[in-house]
C-alpha cells in the first residue's frame, strides 16, 4: 500500500480486553481456579450446567472490578443486575453466559498512553463487567476430533470495552501494555497472553480523513501476544484501505489472525446484540455497591506505575527512561522502594538496579523476586563507594560477583577479605602517578601539547598500577596535577 493511499484514510479502533481473575475459585462456584489442572478435572454439577443447580456470587470478583475501575478513572455502578447472554458453544455448558448487560459495574474511564514515538493520547474506557469465561476447545491434540477442557468454563473474567479512540497499531501497542501492566500491579490478573488470560478482541474501521461517520466495524480475534495485536490491526488497516479502493465492500463480520502469515480470515458475520438474547438473571440477587465499600478499597491500593513514575522523575530526579524501566513490573518497583528506604542516593541505586542487577538477572533467566542480595545490603554496597573505600568499577567487577556468592557476607567484610579497600595514602597516589608517567613519555607530552583527553588512558594506567587501591577522584585530581606541572 502506498503512502499516499494510507494518507487518504483514518483508522478507527476499539478494544475489548478480557482479563481472567486470579481469585481461588471461580465466579459462581466453588470449583477451584487454577491454570494447567488435568482437563476437567476443576468441575461439579455448577460449572457442568447440570439442571437444579445455581450459582453463587464470589466476591472477591467484585472486589477486583472495583480495584480496576478506580486504577482507570471510571464511576463505579452502585446498583447492578447480572444477565444472561444466549449463545451456543460446544464449550460453553449451561448454553448461556452469565455477564453483567445494561449496568456494568464500572463506567466511563479513561488511560493515558504514550506510544514508542512519544506520542500521548487519552483512550476512553466505556465500560468494564464481570462475566464468566467458556470453556476451552482444543483442536490439534486429535487429527480428528476436537477435545473440550471445561476447567477454565466459569473462570471470573473482567471485560475492559474502550471507546473507538485508538488510530493505530502503535496506540493499540501501547495501550495492552498499560493495562497489562496495571492488572499485574493490582494482583487480580497475571497478564500471561501466552495463557489466554489476558486476551483481547480489535474493532477495526477505516475512513477518509475529515469524516465523522465510522466506517464498517470488523472483529480479529485469537491473537495470543501484544505483538500480534499490533500485527494484525496493520494487516486489517491495510487490507480494508485496499478494499475500498477497488470498490470492494467491507462486510461486518469476526476475523481470525494466523500468527504465520501475519494475515487476518473471516470466520463468521459478527452477532448483533439482540442474537444474544440478553434477559436478566433470575439466580442472582441484583449487587449493591456502597460508597463506603468503594474508600475502603481506595485505601488499600497499591501505589500505580503512573504514581511511582511520577515520583521517580519528580521527587528523586531521574530520568523518564530510567523511571520507567524501574517500574516495568512491580516486583522490580518494590525492590527499588526498598532500595531508596535504605539510600538516599537515588541515581546509583537506579544505575545498579538498572544495570548490574538487571544483568543479572536476564543472564540466570531468574526475576528480581529470587534475586540473592537484599535492598540493605545493595544500599550498604553503595554506601561503600559513596565514602570513598572502593570504586565503582571494583564494585561493579569484583565487590558485586562475590557478593552474589557470599550473600550472607556484608559488602565490607568481603571488601577487606578480599583486599578491595581503596587505603592508599597521597604519597602512595603520587608514587604511583610518577611511575605511570615515567613509563608513557610520548603520552605526557601529547598530553602537555593539548591532547587532554588521554587523562582517561592515565587513569587506566594508575588503576592497573594500584590494583584498584587508588581513589579514583583523589587520583584524578592528582594525576591533573602532575601532569600540568
Amino acid at each position: 500500500m502506498t503512502a499516499v493511499m494510507n494518507d487518504k484514510y483514518e483508522a478507527v479502533i476499539g478494544l475489548e480486553v478480557h482479563a481472567q481473575m486470579l481469585t481461588k475459585t471461580k465466579a459462581y462456584s466453588n470449583d477451584i481456579n487454577e491454570y494447567g489442572a488435568r482437563p476437567n478435572t476443576n468441575v461439579s454439577a455448577i460449572t457442568l450446567g447440570h439442571p437444579g443447580t445455581l450459582p453463587k456470587m464470589n466476591k472477591k470478583t467484585i472486589e477486583y472490578a472495583i480495584k480496576l475501575g478506580l486504577a482507570l478513572n471510571c464511576k463505579i455502578a452502585d446498583h447492578q443486575y447480572f444477565a444472561r447472554k444466549n449463545y451456543f458453544y460446544p464449550d460453553l455448558p449451561k448454553g448461556y453466559q452469565i455477564t453483567q448487560d445494561t449496568t456494568p459495574i464500572c463506567t466511563e474511564g479513561f488511560i493515558d498512553v504514550v506510544t514508542k514515538e512519544g506520542k500521548e493520547s487519552r483512550i476512553g474506557i466505556t465500560r468494564i463487567h464481570m462475566e464468566e469465561d467458556a470453556g476451552k476447545s482444543i483442536h490439534d491434540v486429535d487429527i480428528h476430533d476436537t477435545l473440550v477442557d471445561l476447567n477454565r468454563a466459569g473462570t471470573p473474567l473482567l471485560e475492559i470495552v474502550t471507546e473507538p479512540d485508538l488510530r493505530s497499531a502503535d496506540e493499540a501497542y501501547a495501550y495492552l501494555t498499560e493495562i497489562r501492566q496495571l492488572v499485574r500491579y493490582l494482583d487480580i490478573c497475571d497478564g500471561n497472553m501466552e495463557e489466554g488470560s489476558l486476551r483481547c478482541d480489535a474493532n477495526i474501521s477505516v475512513r477518509l480523513k475529515g469524516v465523522a461517520e465510522f466506517g464498517v466495524k470488523v472483529e480479529v480475534k485469537n491473537m495470543n501476544s501484544i505483538r500480534n495485536v499490533h500485527r494484525a490491526i496493520s494487516h486489517e488497516i491495510e487490507r480494508q484501505i485496499e478494499a475500498i479502493e477497488k470498490g470492494e465492500t467491507i462486510y461486518q463480520e469476526t476475523r481470525n489472525f494466523d500468527a504465520v502469515s501475519g494475515t487476518t480470515s473471516a470466520m463468521r458475520t459478527k452477532e448483533a446484540a439482540n442474537d444474544y438474547r440478553y434477559f436478566p438473571e433470575p439466580d442472582l440477587q441484583p449487587l449493591f455497591v456502597s460508597q463506603e465499600q468503594v474508600n475502603v478499597i481506595q485505601a488499600e491500593m497499591p501505589k500505580l506505575p503512573k504514581e511511582l513514575l511520577h515520583k521517580y522523575t519528580s521527587t528523586l530526579g531521574l530520568s523518564e527512561y530510567d523511571a520507567r524501566i524501574l517500574i516495568s513490573s512491580k516486583p522490580f518497583a518494590h525492590y527499588f522502594e526498598q532500595l531508596i528506604e535504605a539510600t538516599d542516593n537515588y541515581k546509583a541505586a537506579a544505575n545498579w538496579m538498572i544495570g548490574e542487577v538487571r544483568s543479572y538477572l536476564n543472564n540466570q533467566g531468574k526475576q528480581i523476586e529470587v534475586f540473592p542480595l537484599a535492598p540493605k545490603e545493595m544500599a550498604a554496597l553503595i554506601a561503600l563507594i559513596e565514602e570513598g573505600k572502593i570504586s565503582t568499577s571494583m564494585a561493579a567487577q569484583k565487590l558485586f560477583p562475590l557478593m552474589l556468592e557470599n550473600p550472607a557476607i556484608s559488602p565490607l567484610e568481603l571488601a577487606e577479605k578480599n583486599n578491595l579497600i581503596q587505603d592508599a595514602g597521597e604519597d602512595e597516589i603520587t608514587g604511583w602517578i610518577e611511575s605511570v608517567m615515567s613509563a608513557n613519555p610520548t603520552e605526557v607530552e601529547r598530553y602537555r601539547n593539548g591532547e587532554k583527553q588521554l587523562v582517561g588512558f592515565f587513569m587506566g594506567q594508575l588503576m592497573k598500577v594500584s590494583k584498584g587501591k587508588a581513589d579514583p577522584k583523589s587520583a584524578n585530581k592528582l594525576m591533573r596535577e602532575k601532569l600540568e606541572a
